[in-house]
């Protein structure tokens, strides 16, 4: 991502903002944005509803594989001998 200059300038009665392609969200996603001194803070708006059902289909699909099989054990690691690293 980076740091991304730009400029504003007039559409219509409203000073606007060109968000370069780096930090631009996709055409026609609802934004909030919030000022804080000369900090402007743009974020998406979030669907409350969408994300919860978003997260009900997480939690059905986990479901849906299953518990793992047995679970194998793993042989210890040798670290070779190397003198002088430690």
């Amino acid at each position: 991502m980076g740091v991304h200059e730009t400029k504003t300038f007039m559409s219509g009665n409203s000073v606007a903002l060109r968000l370069p392609k780096g930090v631009a969200y996709p055409v026609d996603t609802q934004v909030t944005i919030e000022r804080t001194g000369d900090v402007l803070t743009i974020r998406p708006v979030v669907d409350a509803a969408a994300a919860k059902d978003k997260l009900i289909q997480l939690v059905a699909d986990l479901k849906a594989i299953g518990r793992p099989g047995e679970i194998e054990e793993r042989k210890p690691i040798e670290f070779p001998d190397r003198p002088g690293l430690y």
